[in-house]
């Protein structure tokens, strides 16, 4: 019997599972920069949340913005997103109000991978947050990610250009002192927390720099980078080629 071969239709794009709610910023996106449309190995959406500036959504809490970032995202759903995610790990205050208005799966933060990657680690070994700024991250921040609220952090904004570069969303970013800010970080982490077993990123705009502080310190790293590329292989599975099937078994 012939197989039924229609397809359904009822987006506007297709194989383009992620969409991604940016940030209205001027600061380089750099390949590994979840804002680089380069950084992906696969198709994704975009869509600017106008007046979602870095220092509204990580100083100020992001006050007065939730309906902006659904409206955003209920247009990348009808686009044809599958799931969204952000491009701020602040955002993960918003997940329960997103969740419930878009109907889809959304990741908002980077956070959400700290109580997965501490299943992963031994019970002495916990995991420790780097993250753009530590005045800012509140224990509400944690809690809403899933992650416990004493989870070690420790900020880069005692730097010389990292957090001033994005936060005050500069036009320019010396990438050898941003990766110097957070070299020191990781180091800092670990030395104030000697049992920290693994490091997770906040920030989206830490990812080009994860490999640095692999070497660096030793430590496995994940990052919206890794939290994205697991989300998107649940939305759209990849398909593989079968094996050809031996002529003996029919």
């Amino acid at each position: 019997m012939k197989q039924n071969s229609a397809v359904v239709g009822g987006k506007t794009v297709y194989g383009a599972a992620v969409g991604i709610l940016m940030l209205e910023t001027r600061f380089p996106r750099i390949p590994g920069d979840i804002g680089n449309a380069q950084t992906w190995p696969f198709p994704v959406l975009y869509k600017v949340v106008r007046g979602a500036s870095p220092d509204q959504v990580v100083r100020r809490g992001a006050e007065g913005l939730v309906q902006s970032f659904v409206d955003a995202a209920r247009e990348l759903v009808a686009a044809g997103a599958d799931g969204i995610t952000t491009t701020c790990g602040f955002l993960t205050l918003f997940q329960s109000q997103l969740a419930a208005a878009l109907g889809v799966p959304i990741a908002t933060s980077s956070l959400m991978q700290v109580p997965m990657v501490q299943s992963l680690l031994p019970p002495d070994r916990r995991v420790g947050v780097l993250t753009i700024s530590k005045a800012s991250l509140t224990p509400e921040h944690l809690r809403a990610a899933g992650a416990p609220p004493d989870t070690p952090v420790v900020g880069t904004e005692s730097g010389r250009e990292f957090s001033r570069a994005i936060l005050d969303d500069e036009p320019a970013l010396d990438i050898d002192l941003a990766r110097a800010d957070l070299i020191a970080a990781a180091r800092q982490l670990v030395e104030e927390f000697p049992a920290t077993g693994a490091i997770v990123l906040e920030c989206t705009n830490m990812v080009p720099f994860a490999p640095d502080l692999r070497h660096a310190v030793g430590l496995p790293v994940f990052s919206i980078h890794s939290f994205v590329s697991w989300f998107q292989a649940g939305l759209l599975p990849p398909v593989f080629d079968q094996p050809l099937r031996d002529p003996r078994t029919r």
